[in-house]
């Protein structure tokens, strides 16, 4: 509901003048006689119309009280809201290689970090599809494009390092999800690939792999994960036991950098597991979906609804005023 002229809403202070003076009138109207003994009056019990004699006062005030509320216009309406939603398809291309157990991204290993990260990423996306491609020497499709972000996140959860034999296929990772991509109808289709080496598997160059995401429309976001200089490792020696060796941190920034301008996207480089989430964090800024929203209303007067039980009350006011409560001069 809603006032359609509520200027008029600042008459309703007029009402307390009214009975402000309404008061004053009636206290100058008092008349006092004199009692040698007030304790016969004082016990004497007001009647009927002493007792409700400010009746219509009352209503006159509920009568002007709904004029007013009548020239304001009341009108009752329902709105109603379009919502076009324009999602965007997005698929998270994660490297699986035996590397990616490196752990300067403590407490945990990159794989760890990037996966916590990941996952932060799809809760806070809305009406987009997101997939997972994960790599090593070869490439698999983890979970296809999707809104069941349920379904995902627990395929994501069984990402592990082993699932595929070691390597890091760059070109043949891209090219998986491209392929997943491709018969989209979006307008808005990226590739958000995150690794820590460089390529040496796969058949299929990434910088050729990256021109096909062009030439498709793919905008391709690369992130290099691991600390310049080098990492501490974890291995199993069988007579020690676990231990851990420093291992160069290798990535080929020339190449990501050369993917991401090929196809507009952009490159990042992910020191620990905080700047990692800035980064996805970012992609999410720079990715937004496309929400518009149209809104209808419809009104109907309720000005004469308001008028009829206000004429009501001022013709009953009236009545009672030159009938029941008429006072004598």
């Amino acid at each position: 509901m809603r006032f359609a002229n509520p200027i008029f809403l600042i008459l309703l202070g007029i009402i307390p003048l009214l009975i402000w003076d309404y008061f004053r009138r009636a206290k100058t109207r008092e008349a006092s006689i004199i009692f040698s003994d007030i304790s016969i009056p004082k016990n004497i019990r007001p009647g009927f119309r002493v007792k409700y004699r400010r009746t219509p006062m009352i209503l006159r005030m509920l009568a002007i009280f709904i004029f007013i509320l009548a020239l304001a216009r009341p009108q009752a309406g329902q709105k109603e809201e379009e919502i076009i939603t324009e999602g965007i398809d997005i698929m998270l291309t994660l490297d699986i290689s035996g590397s990616m157990k490196a752990e300067d991204f403590a407490p945990q290993n990159r794989l760890g970090a990037a996966k916590d990260v990941l996952r932060d990423f799809i809760k806070s996306r809305r009406n987009d599809r997101i997939g997972l491609v994960v790599f090593s020497r070869y490439s698999f499709t983890q979970c296809p494009l999707t809104l069941d972000y349920g379904t995902l996140l627990e395929l994501l959860d069984k990402v592990d390092i082993g699932m595929i034999e070691d390597g890091t296929a760059i070109g043949m990772a891209i090219t998986n999800a491209v392929n997943r991509l491709r018969d989209s109808a979006v307008k808005t289709k990226i590739i958000a690939l995150l690794t820590d080496g460089v390529n040496n598997a796969g058949k299929i160059d990434p910088l050729t792999a990256s021109k096909a995401a062009k030439a498709l429309g793919i905008r391709i976001y690369t992130i290099g994960a691991g600390k310049p200089g080098g990492a501490m490792y974890p291995v199993e020696d069988p007579i020690f036991g676990k231990r851990y060796v420093r291992i160069d941190t290798e990535i080929d920034e020339t190449l990501l950098k050369n993917i991401a301008d090929e196809t507009g996207g952009l490159y990042f480089r992910a020191k620990d597991k905080e700047g990692l989430a800035e980064i996805y964090k970012t992609i999410g800024r720079l990715e937004k979906t496309k929400i518009e929203t149209k809104e209808y209303a419809n009104y109907t007067e309720l000005a004469g609804v308001f008028m009829l039980p206000g004429f009501l009350l001022l013709i009953l006011e009236i009545i009672l005023g030159n009938t029941l409560f008429r006072k004598i001069p």
